[in-house]
């Protein structure tokens, strides 16, 4: 069995309306689940959240250059291509 899979997540062409709408969802998604997983970890078992810290600090970063990147492209009417790929590599625990 090959221990690396690839799935496409996105791929297509956005008006800057969709892209942003998509986009967003999926930091949103990503940053509440990082908030999710403090939280439990946490509260459950006093666990070390600094690496989920600075992945949300990460993700809310990305977030802030892909609102950027909407602002300039809204004013010249431009499409936005985004293409997103999923790989996963299966390791033995």
């Amino acid at each position: 069995m090959t221990n690396i899979k690839e799935y496409t997540l996105i791929d297509g062409t956005f008006s800057v309306e969709d892209a942003d709408q998509i986009l967003t969802a999926l930091l949103n998604y990503k940053i509440d689940y990082h908030n999710r997983e403090d939280f439990s970890k946490h509260i459950r078992f006093n666990r070390d959240i600094e690496h989920s810290k600075k992945r949300i600090q990460e993700l809310i970063a990305t977030k802030e250059a892909v609102k950027n990147l909407i602002a300039e492209t809204e004013s010249n009417k431009f499409n936005l291509v985004i293409n997103s790929t999923i790989t996963i590599r299966l390791e033995e625990a």
